[in-house]
């Protein structure tokens, strides 16, 4: 009979370990089959809109919105006026009486489900409250932030909705919302124009919040005690209608960002005369607004090779110190937008530089990169900023498509960072050097890489959510996630080492193996944790995708169908989910289900390596193996104590008693033993001599999922004359048990030990059971010495006792 010998790897131990292993928390897993199959569990069935392969069907419809709109900033007051005449255009297959639109600015009325549904410790927290006990107090910037808001009167002033032949139109305003109800039903393909005017007073963003307003400087030997406005959702907009979930009128809480209609948009922005404006879309009037000099210089810049100064330093140091009562209106059209933002001061430097691209279809061949910063941004932004831009626009060309619109601009400002379309606001405390007090400047790198980094998240929100048109308000990771793995790919092709803020897999463990978590595929406004679920989770899942699971060319050719397919188009997660899987030829539910929908984490343990050899049954090769292994085996102490002791043995001294037995031990090859050999060999097939003989050894190793994601099994082999061999082993290894595996492996090498997650690729929570055998996990130990003092109040009221009396205040 042909045997395997079992050898159990030997594992190192020590009779102490200084190493201070964190506990793993872990949540519950009901370890069903994890490859099922969500098309039937929590995937929406495919119809003639959605496809089951992830792209549009051939009856997708999506609506059309366009606006011509007059914007005037009194500068003064803070407050805009605006009139805007909408044409909506019903490319539904239903009937429609009514239209929804966003008043977001209402969310900073103290009546608003915003405001009156705020909590201690929330905004994305782990816990909505103090704690066990009453809070003990609240800073004064919270309490400045909530006086202003219960008296400064913000929000729309809906002062009045007419149709086209001006007549008044019914409407109605639900918090953050307006229902603008239809004299006449709107058919499918027909369109309705009619005209909303309002006002409203802009917040102080660095009081107030939110993602615009205004920010003022102090003035200075240099400059001027002016403003710079960043203004976003500043206009009733068009709320979603679309075909999986009708209107999306959800109020707005803060958080979770907007759906919104592609549309072409008209406006002319009134401001101050020495104001330069920068805004969604391209200027149509740069002979009213912009100097000679200015106009020549923005025409170089087309062509080259560095950002050009359009508005100098100094242009802009003098411009602020003017002032005027004059005014300007600045006229910008774009094409083919989800919204439109703007943003003005007279602080404003502006640089810009031409960007080539390979344009396909409608996308054009050279986009204007620019920027428009104060001159308390210097150096950094005029060193960073366009250049930041220029390289977001080659990285996510690569990934999804050619830029489709003619400038992408970087705005500094009080909006620590927000997306429009070619518009970006990355201003707070981004860039902002210091200046000691003699005036000197020098930033921090904590600075140049949050200033960087946030250009490029910003200027990439332009493909995703801006073009890629998702719904952040129900998934937000569509739009933070997946553009946070394309930033962390810019980032990393920035320069060597650059330090990222998310993206590498074991950046993530923590979060994961923690228990105040919800999936990723939460609604915004309900996540625990914002950060981590909807930026740092999805991020380092599609980072697992593309480097671990599919590997870089299935993921790219994928991930570019999608971004492909819904290019101006409103997709879902599943029709992501479906396209990687259709265009990849990978079955992925297993994937989506641990990291998207569930709050599990990975950690798989390597229990026991067992390593087996192949019994030649050749007793001269199998006798003298059990001898050695015999001789392995610890000697009985008694007989070594004896020996130790000077015992004496009766066969010392009496010789006689000696014998064949005594000679040769039960190891020692008989001519029965090799007959028998020599018998068994003649009886085999040349495949099986060829198996006793190969010398391979036979590795059984056992893994346990403790943390309940099902992976890829990584491993790294170490062998006896020091090679290495990295083995990786697909997830579907878990699909009989998703909870406990043994797996073979087969080499002519003697392998010494076995390393899991080797790359530190996978997210592994727990890196102490990844080895076999097991190490000394080491740690830093400080010594100290104990430094408090005993004290009382009498010690500090200086009061004394003594043996025979109570304390007394000294004379």
């Amino acid at each position: 009979m042909r045997t395997l010998h079992m050898i159990a790897l030997a594992a190192a131990t020590a009779t102490f370990n200084v190493a201070v292993a964190q506990p793993v928390q872990q949540t519950v897993n009901d370890w069903r089959d994890a490859f099922r199959q969500l098309e039937d569990e929590d995937w929406p069935s495919p119809n003639r809109e959605r496809r089951a392969t992830g792209a549009p069907g051939p009856d997708y419809w999506q609506q059309q919105v366009d606006y011509d709109i007059d914007i005037r900033l009194d500068e003064e007051a803070k407050h805009l006026f605006g009139t805007e005449t909408v044409t909506y255009t019903n490319n539904a297959p239903d009937t429609l009486d009514f239209l929804w639109f966003l008043l977001d600015q209402n969310r900073f009325r103290p009546d608003s489900i915003a405001v009156m549904t705020e909590t201690v410790g929330g905004g994305g927290r782990a816990s909505g409250r103090v704690g066990e006990s009453m809070p003990e107090g609240i800073s004064a910037r919270s309490m400045r932030r909530r006086q202003m808001l219960d008296e400064d009167g913000y929000g729309f002033n809906i002062t009045g909705v007419t149709d086209a032949n001006g007549a008044p139109m019914d409407f109605t305003i639900v918090d953050t919302l307006l229902r603008l109800d239809l004299d006449t039903d709107l058919e499918t393909g027909d369109s309705v124009t009619f005209t909303i005017e309002w006002d409203y007073r802009l917040v102080e963003t660095q009081v107030i919040g939110g993602r615009a307003g205004w920010e003022c400087f102090e003035e200075t030997e240099d400059t001027g005690a002016d403003c710079i406005y960043q203004i976003a959702q500043w206009f009733p907009r068009a709320a979603v209608f679309s075909d999986y979930e009708g209107w999306h009128n959800k109020a707005f809480l803060g958080r979770g960002e907007f759906g919104l209609e592609f549309g072409d948009y008209d406006v002319s922005i009134r401001v101050p005369q020495d104001f330069i404006v920068s805004a969604t879309g391209v200027l149509q009037n740069a002979d009213e607004v912009l100097t000679e000099p200015q106009r020549e210089r923005l025409e170089e810049a087309r062509t080259a090779d560095e950002p050009v100064f359009i508005v100098t330093p100094a242009e802009a140091r003098a411009n602020e110190r003017r002032g005027t009562r004059s005014m300007a209106t600045w006229e910008f059209r774009a094409e083919n937008v989800r919204d439109f933002a703007w943003a003005g001061s007279r602080k404003f430097i502006w640089d810009a530089v031409g960007v080539e691209q390979d344009g396909e279809g409608d996308a054009p061949d050279l986009v204007m990169a620019m920027s428009f910063y104060p001159n308390e941004s210097e150096p950094l932004w005029s060193t960073f900023s366009t250049r930041a831009v220029e390289h977001t626009l080659a990285v996510y060309n690569d990934f999804a498509f050619p830029y489709p619109y003619p400038v992408a601009q970087s705005i500094a400002g009080p909006q620590g960072g927000m997306e429009y379309p070619m518009i970006t606001f990355n201003g707070g405390s981004y860039g902002r050097p210091m200046v000691d007090d003699d005036g000197n400047l020098s930033y921090s790198l904590g600075s140049k890489r949050g200033l960087i980094g946030v250009i490029i998240h910003e200027i990439g929100h332009i493909y995703f959510p801006m073009v890629v048109n998702t719904d952040e308000r129900q998934w937000t990771w569509m739009d933070e996630g997946v553009n946070s793995f394309l930033q962390f790919q810019a980032e990393r092709q920035w320069e060597e080492n650059y330090p990222v803020r998310r993206g590498d897999p074991h950046s993530i463990t923590s979060y994961m193996a923690s228990t105040n978590q919800m999936p990723i595929m939460t609604q915004s406004d309900s996540i625990l944790q914002f950060g981590p679920n909807a930026y740092s989770k999805p991020t380092i899942a599609l980072v697992v995708l593309r480097e671990t699971v599919l590997g870089r060319e299935l993921f790219d050719e994928a991930f570019r169908a999608y971004s492909e397919r819904w290019r101006f188009r409103r997709p879902t997660p599943y029709d992501f989910f479906r396209t990687m899987e259709e265009v990849s030829g990978v079955d992925l539910d297993w994937f989506w289900r641990g990291w998207f929908y569930s709050t599990d984490h990975v950690d798989i343990s390597l229990d026991r390596v067992i390593e087996g050899t192949f019994d030649t049954e050749d007793p001269g090769i199998e006798n003298m193996r059990a001898r050695e292994q015999a001789a392995r085996e610890p000697e009985s102490l008694t007989q070594v104590s004896n020996r130790e002791a000077g015992v004496a043995l009766y066969a010392d001294s009496n010789p006689e008693v000696l014998d064949f037995y005594s000679e040769n031990d039960r190891h020692t090859v008989t001519n029965r033993e090799r007959e028998a050999y020599e018998s068994m060999r003649e009886g085999l097939e040349d495949w099986e001599a060829d198996i006793l003989d190969s010398g391979d050894r036979v590795y059984y190793l056992d893994f346990t999922n403790e943390g309940g994601v099902v992976m890829p099994i990584i491993l790294e082999f170490t062998f006896a004359d020091g090679s290495t061999e990295m083995v990786r082993i697909p997830a579907e290894v878990w699909r009989y048990n998703p909870r406990n595996v043994t797996w073979t492996y087969v080499s002519d090498r003697q392998v010494v030990s076995v390393e899991l997650d080797p790359l530190w690729e996978t997210a592994d929570a727990d890196r102490t059971d990844n080895y076999y055998p097991p190490r000394i996990e080491p740690t830093r130990l400080e010594l100290y010495r104990s430094s408090s003092n005993p004290s009382s109040m009498m010690d500090d009221l200086d009061l004394r006792v003594t043996r025979d009396s109570v304390a007394t205040r000294p004379e």
